[in-house]
């Protein structure tokens, strides 16, 4: 009785998914008539290679293929639930050169394969794909309907069906050409897979990416790191430092002014107290800003809270999700933020300034929007570049999106992985 029940479980999801495989292959279909064009197109050109015609026209012949193969990239991610990575070497610089990135970048050898196996496999197997079906439902119509068709019209499988045991006979051929369209799903996620196979990125790539990738927020991070420590350096040097050499100093004078002259002395002393006084305020500023108190003290909620509360432009502030994360991931957060916002402040002409916090606890995400006039652009050096090198430094993530006219929108995710 299980096996039973694990069998109709499976073909109720089988036919569940029937008309989307089917849509699948149908439109497969369609790209492998277009596939065969693109084919019989760089044939062509290829052919005129040989004689020297068509070499400038090979590059471009590559380029113009690629929409049909990142259509079927995104076709296939959304049938396999996962992205397929489209990876080329830039075709750029001298005639020779993009020939020599079209003929070694391994991605346009499996583009063409692709095209290939899909040109050979496509349009039968949508073919195929519609027609099973439907000859399913007219064998399951035969003893419906053979009565009322002219004698000699009506045939199955190559038989006359002109009795009711030749009917009868239609009827139950039309349980194995069922279990054969009920494999149709299948098919359809065997073509998505080869789409992946082919059209995704060669073995290797994906790392190479990855490790190319992570060696240059690396870079950046101790980058940033360097002139984060130049920065404190100077802060103490120029601030902090100078005022406590004062005040040595005017303790000093004090001393040699205390039996001469106690008055002058004694105002030293007092002029000496306020200088350690603002002393102690500037290195107060400098702890606060290689990591802020209030986010210990507080949580980042509060402290962004804080911040929202103290914009020169209203702010509302969306941190109902928020929960505690690692410091690290505060620390960034908060800079960020306050950076996103002194940005809104002088550039934007904003009149309202939304801030979004939140995310599941393995990721963190922050979105500032602002109705301002938009055409904020990310520049070296820059805030925005400085919030890109914090969020990639912790293998996050920033997306600007600030079109003329606004709104200006920046996202951020920032990962808090164990």
């Amino acid at each position: 009785m299980t096996r039973v029940m694990v069998a109709l479980r499976a073909t109720r999801d089988r036919l569940w998914r029937l008309p989307g495989a089917i849509g699948y292959l149908v439109v497969g279909g369609v790209t492998s008539v277009l596939a065969m064009f693109a084919v019989i197109g760089l044939l062509i050109v290829a052919g005129f290679c040989l004689i020297g015609v068509g070499i400038p026209a090979l590059p471009d012949a590559v380029r113009v293929v690629r929409p049909l193969l990142s259509f079927e990239r995104r076709r296939a991610a959304r049938k396999l639930g996962e992205p397929i990575v489209e990876v080329y070497q830039p075709i750029t610089g001298g005639l020779w050169q993009r020939l020599a990135t079209v003929f070694t970048d391994p991605a346009n050898r499996r583009d063409f394969a692709w095209m290939v196996a899909q040109t050979v496999t496509g349009m039968f197997v949508a073919l195929f794909a519609v027609a099973l079906p439907i000859s399913t439902l007219v064998q399951l119509a035969t003893p419906a309907i053979w009565q009322h068709v002219p004698p000699g019209e009506l045939t199955s499988y190559g038989f006359e069906v002109d009795s009711w045991p030749t009917a009868g006979v239609a009827f139950l051929i039309a349980f194995p050409v069922g279990l054969v369209a009920l494999q149709i799903p299948v098919v359809a996620r065997w073509q998505a897979l080869l789409a992946s196979a082919l059209l995704g990125p060669g073995e290797g790539v994906v790392l190479a990416d990855r490790v190319a990738a992570l060696t240059a927020t690396r870079a950046a991070a101790l980058d940033a790191h360097g002139a984060e420590l130049r920065r404190i350096e100077r802060d103490l040097h120029d601030g902090a430092q100078a005022r406590i050499a004062a005040v040595i100093m005017q303790l000093g004078l004090a001393d040699q002014l205390r039996e001469q002259d106690p008055e002058a002395a004694q105002g030293l002393v007092r002029k000496a107290q306020d200088t350690a006084t603002a002393a102690l305020a500037e290195l107060r500023d400098v702890v606060r800003n290689v990591y802020p108190p209030v986010l210990s003290d507080r949580g980042l909620a509060s402290a962004i809270s804080a911040i929202a509360a103290r914009s020169p432009i209203p702010c509302v502030l969306d941190s109902s999700e928020v929960g505690r994360r690692p410091a690290a991931v505060e620390a960034a957060a908060y800079f960020v933020i306050t950076e996103a916002l002194t940005n809104a402040t002088k550039h934007s002409g904003a009149e309202g300034i939304s801030l979004m916090l939140g995310g599941p606890p393995e990721l963190l995400r922050i979105e500032i929007s602002d109705d301002g006039v938009g055409g904020a652009v990310e520049t070296y050096g820059g805030g925005l570049a400085g919030i890109r090198r914090r969020a990639e430094a912790l293998d996050g993530s920033m997306v600007l999106t600030s079109p003329p006219g606004g709104p200006t929108v920046l996202r951020v995710e920032l990962p808090c992985g164990s």
